[in-house]
């Protein structure tokens, strides 16, 4: 009856610690994933905060490059219409006006094509963070597999 009594309690201990380290590793692996999640997290929030600050900067140099160019046309329009004003005959004035809407048009072209090419540059720069954390978490599914 002893050695059972013992074996019992020697199969008990046994079956307690190893219980005892099933739920240690268990309480470890959710915390190392927990603290890989937050990781991860922050990550993603460091890029969102990374590509809005990109789109604001590229909003103000968009913002700043339109106000330039409609006080420029606005000289140029009070210019034009000064010189308008003193030209001689109506077919001088039909040439002043024929060659200002030519250099407005061509103003006009080349001010929307750096526009454009400033708002490109803008939304690459940023989408640069998102599309990295896109990558990664990609990656980290393949590599999970």
């Amino acid at each position: 009856m002893a050695a059972a009594a013992q074996a019992a309690k020697t199969a008990t201990e046994q079956f307690t610690l190893a219980g005892n380290q099933a739920f240690k590793d268990a309480i470890e692996k959710s915390l190392a994933a927990l603290a890989e999640t937050n990781t991860y997290s922050k990550k993603n929030l460091e890029a969102m905060v990374a590509s809005v600050t990109a789109a604001a900067k590229g909003a103000e140099t968009v913002g700043a490059q339109a106000m330039a160019y409609s006080k420029k046309q606005m000289e140029e329009q009070v210019a034009a219409a000064q010189k308008l004003a003193q030209a001689k005959s109506v077919q001088e004035a039909v040439e002043l006006q024929t060659a200002f809407a030519k250099s407005a048009m061509e103003t006009y072209m080349a001010e929307m094509t750096k526009m454009s090419e400033a708002f490109t540059a803008s939304l690459k720069d940023s989408m640069k963070p998102l599309n990295e954390r896109v990558t990664a978490t990609v990656e980290r599914f393949q590599a999970a597999r």
